[in-house]
């Protein structure tokens, strides 16, 4: 796939000094970490290798830089989804699944940012322990988030400030609550209509997305950032075309607001899923329902290859076929961070482009 024209790393590397500056005090180390990290991906600064194609009469070298491997970064997310899809669905079973989601209300959702690790952090555990029938579902989703956000501020495990400076008393955070005690909950619980795989296909690209993928900037210049956005309201191909342009630091600011709290896990894994035991509860699960006893390692190792593996019959592609001739590419050198390469890439010759007007 082609490298985009603009990429937010670009942006960052144009405009990042200035802002950090700028913004110096008000931007948290795991913002400055992203940043970095998404400046230096792919680039001489991480080091990488040089790749040769095998077939002599070819010879076509490139030079490969290795990846920040940031969970925030738009260029290393697409492999990372990918291979939790696959890992996923291995461990799929032949049992009805339901698809659930939980909302919270617009008031916690407006103290969030503030709380990120401890609201988001009281959403998971609401949600992991509110599983029942849908009609108790909404009730006491409700009531464990209550319960758990007035615990958390009896601990003194949130901060408000701005606006919500109020809400640090005790008085003041209850009333702030009271009215979601007898507001609806909007939980969402359904059966998918193209299965779990189709779930868990939405569920890689929208668990491993970033804040703005690099394919959907346009342009950067002295107006601003300008990119392409989907507005929900609009229906058919028109949601698709609608195009904003913002400052150049309001665009790092909003870009940064997405940047989660450091040690966070974004996936959590609940009941036979659980880490430590999930293979060991896989096996058994499938042996009760009296399913083939394929070990789950092997399941995984055969769904990531299924959409690429070729048919038994036919010859192995290469797995890094050159762009020019199709013959496999062997790493000749790997350089480290900040090094350059002492091998030179193949020059890339120049498009032609005949003016037909």
């Amino acid at each position: 796939m082609p490298r985009p024209a603009l990429e937010v790393a670009d942006i960052f590397r144009g405009h990042g000094p200035a802002w950090r500056q700028a913004n110096a005090g008000h931007v948290s180390l795991e913002q400055l970490k992203v940043m970095s990290a998404i400046e230096n991906c792919r680039t001489a600064e991480l080091g990488g290798h040089v790749a040769r194609c095998e077939n002599e009469k070819c010879g076509h070298t490139q030079i490969a830089y290795n990846s920040c491997r940031n969970r925030h970064c738009p260029k290393c997310q697409g492999a990372a989804a990918r291979e939790w899809l696959a890992e996923r669905e291995a461990e799929l079973l032949p049992v009805p699944y339901f698809h659930v989601v939980f909302s919270l209300p617009a008031q916690i959702a407006d103290i969030a940012y503030q709380n990120r690790a401890a609201i988001y952090g009281i959403l998971f555990k609401a949600s992991a322990e509110t599983m029942l029938t849908v009609e108790v579902l909404s009730c006491l989703f409700r009531r464990l988030v209550l319960e758990k956000l007035t615990a958390a501020h009896c601990a003194g495990e949130l901060q408000f400030f701005g606006k919500h400076m109020a809400l640090t008393n005790p008085k003041a955070f209850a009333a702030y609550l009271a009215p979601l005690r007898n507001k609806d909950w909007v939980v969402y619980a359904k059966r998918p209509f193209g299965g779990p795989e189709e779930v868990l296909r939405y569920l890689a690209r929208y668990t491993h997305r970033v804040a703005i993928s690099n394919r959907r900037l346009i342009s950067a210049d002295d107006k601003g950032v300008t990119f392409k956005w989907k507005d929900y309201r609009l229906d058919g191909a028109e949601r698709y075309n609608r195009v904003m342009t913002l400052d150049t630091s309001e665009f790092i600011r909003r870009f940064l607001m997405h940047v989660l709290p450091s040690g966070f896990h974004r996936i959590r894994y609940y009941g036979f899923l659980t880490c430590q035991t999930r293979a060991n509860n896989i096996e058994r699960i499938r042996e009760l329902l009296a399913v083939p006893l394929i070990p789950v390692n092997a399941i995984k190792a055969a769904s990531a290859t299924a959409s690429t593996s070729a048919q038994p019959e036919e010859p192995k592609a290469p797995e890094h076929p050159c762009p020019c001739c199709g013959s496999n590419m062997r790493i000749i050198e790997s350089f480290l961070r900040g090094q350059q390469p002492k091998h030179k890439p193949t020059p890339i010759p120049p498009k032609i482009r005949i003016d037909t007007s």
